[in-house]
Parts: C-alpha cells; sequence; structure tokens
C-alpha cells in the first residue's frame, strides 16, 4: 500500500469524518513522567474511528455493488462504522455480530437501520454465517481490517496526528495504537512513515490477547488461543492479517500489552482529566502511556484513544473502582 491511497480515502471523507481533537493534561503528564497527548478517535462518528474506514470501503465500491448491499463482520465499533456510512448513502448492510457483543453496540448498529445476524464466538464460524449470506444475495464483504481501502481510511487519522504533532512542535514521539487486526495501527504507520517519520507507531492489546506483540517479535503471524474472554472486546481478533501484518513488521516498533485493570485505570483517567468516554479496549493505547513509562522511550508519547462505545455499567466499574486513585 502507498500513501496515495490514503490521501485518496482523505479525500472521499473530507467534510464527512470529524477531524478529531489530538489533547492533554498536565495531571495525566505527572502521571507517565512526560508529556501525553491523546487523540481522541472516541468522539469521531459512531464513537469510534471505524467510520473512516467504513465510509472509506463504501465510498470505493462502484455504484452496482453498493446498490446490492454490503456485509460485515465485528463486535461492534466496525459494525457502527459500516451500519452509518451505508445508512447515510442508502446501501442495504448486513452485519455478523457475536452474541456477547456489548448491548449498547447491538442497540446502535440496529438502530442505523443495518441488519444484524447474531452468531456465537465460542461455536460459531462467522465467516462461513457471512460467507453464505454475501454469496445468497449478493454483497460485498467489508472487511474489518485486513481489507485495503478499509486500511487507508484508517490511516487518515494518522495524517491527522501528524499535523496536530508537528502544530505542538513534537517532531519524534511513540505513538500508541490499540491493535486488534492491525487496520488503524498499519494504516496510521503508512500515514506517519510519509508525513511524520519521528513518529513511531507501536501496537497495544490486552493481556492474553497479545497476538500482534508476539507476531512482531517472531517475524511470522502468531495466533491467540482463545478469541473472547476479555473486557477489551473491541480489539480481539485470532491473529494480524495478512494485509496488515507486513506493514506492521515493516514500521511498527514491539508491542505492548496491558492488564484490564490498567485499561478501567486508564478509562477513569481520561473522563477525571479530559471528560472523555472510553470503552476498555479504546483505552489499552492511554493505559500503556501512563501505566508502562519504562517501556517507552522519548519527552513525549501520543495514545490514539480509539472508541468510547462502552455499556453503562462497564463504565460505573471504572468510574467507581479508579475514581480516588491517580
Amino acid at each position: 500500500m502507498r500513501i496515495a491511497l490514503i490521501e485518496a480515502a482523505a479525500g472521499r471523507l473530507a467534510g464527512r469524518a470529524r477531524v478529531t481533537p489530538l489533547l492533554s493534561s498536565p495531571f495525566l503528564d505527572e502521571i507517565a513522567g512526560r508529556r501525553v497527548w491523546v487523540k481522541a478517535e472516541c468522539l469521531q462518528h459512531t464513537g469510534s474511528f471505524k467510520f473512516r474506514g467504513g465510509w472509506s470501503a463504501l465510498s470505493a465500491l462502484p455504484r452496482e455493488a453498493r446498490n446490492r448491499g454490503v456485509i460485515a463482520y465485528s463486535s461492534g465499533n466496525h459494525a457502527q462504522g459500516v451500519a452509518r456510512a451505508a445508512q447515510i448513502m442508502g446501501v442495504p448492510a448486513v452485519i455478523v455480530m457475536p452474541a456477547d457483543a456489548p448491548r449498547l453496540k447491538l442497540a446502535n448498529t440496529r438502530a442505523m437501520g443495518a441488519e444484524v445476524v447474531i452468531y456465537d464466538r465460542a461455536t460459531d464460524d462467522r465467516d462461513a454465517i457471512g460467507g453464505k449470506i454475501a454469496a445468497e444475495r449478493g454483497l460485498t464483504p467489508v472487511m474489518p481490517f485486513d481489507m485495503a481501502d478499509v486500511i487507508a481510511g484508517q490511516g487518515t487519522a494518522g495524517l491527522e496526528i501528524a499535523a496536530q504533532a508537528a502544530e505542538a512542535g513534537v517532531a519524534r514521539a511513540e505513538v500508541l495504537v490499540p491493535c486488534g487486526g492491525g487496520g488503524l495501527t498499519a494504516g496510521v504507520a503508512l500515514a506517519l512513515e510519509a508525513r511524520a517519520p519521528g513518529l513511531t507507531v507501536r501496537p497495544v492489546e490486552p493481556e492474553g490477547f497479545d497476538d500482534a506483540a508476539r507476531s512482531l517479535a517472531s517475524g511470522r503471524i502468531e495466533r491467540n488461543a482463545a478469541t473472547a474472554g476479555s473486557l477489551c472486546d473491541a480489539i480481539l481478533t485470532p491473529s494480524p492479517g495478512k494485509l496488515t501484518f507486513p506493514i506492521m513488521s515493516r514500521l511498527c516498533g514491539a508491542g505492548l500489552v496491558v492488564t484490564e485493570d490498567e485499561a478501567l485505570r486508564a478509562m477513569e483517567a481520561a473522563f477525571s482529566r479530559l471528560k472523555l468516554v472510553l470503552e476498555p479496549g479504546g483505552a489499552v493505547a492511554l493505559a500503556a502511556a501512563l501505566y508502562h513509562p519504562a517501556a517507552i522511550n522519548g519527552d513525549d508519547v501520543i495514545a490514539v484513544a480509539s472508541g468510547g462505545n462502552v455499556d453503562a455499567g462497564m463504565f460505573r466499574m471504572a468510574l467507581e473502582r479508579y475514581g480516588d486513585g491517580p
């Protein structure tokens, strides 16, 4: 993939996606021992960066394919991104979602007009389910991460980071990105390679689901033993993608791993210091920036807050458990 694909996606997204802010707080700087910048993709349409990739992919389809409709597989954020893009464009959309996806994400996806098909992560094959529906109805799959136009759309966040970091006087920093299959990680890395080569991407994952970190360490695609069982549902994938991993391998630094408790602590910190609402998976990069300072290099760190679609009960638990802590 080349930067031209990301620039083309940025052109299609102009006036559609929000340019999300790069925020800071002296309180977060004190915890981390360096300047911390937070790219607030939780403020993007549908509450996550996934709208970028959804719009990019659908807007790149031929008219005939859009008229037939699209299908996507997602635990929630990609579902909502594709559903909202489809709703705006008048494109029929089917979303295959796990039964244990957060209720808010299921409800929002349906509310945006998509047809939701439920499956069991532990016993069902979502690819087989989706493939059958796609074949029967002539739908175009919009993959959650391993699709060039999706990666390009996510990469537009990297173009914004490059411009915003330059405006803030940040020429060198590590950019921590919550990582599932690697669409956002790869897209941001490609954008920064071209626009801000002093900024280095590092993927961040929850403990027990660190396939990207292990893959980068071994030089080959590694798989997780489990596909469910973490609060960080938004970034749980079996392995990095065939398109995303070579990009990550070439451009990214070593992966970082955080615990669920650290993600919850970061959710509370983001709310109390920046008034941002994050979901656990969307908070892992900030958790690494705040609670793993020895693993990070430089005077500045940029953490992508990738999503904020959290159920009220989960958010309340994070605030109640860590509301009195630093």
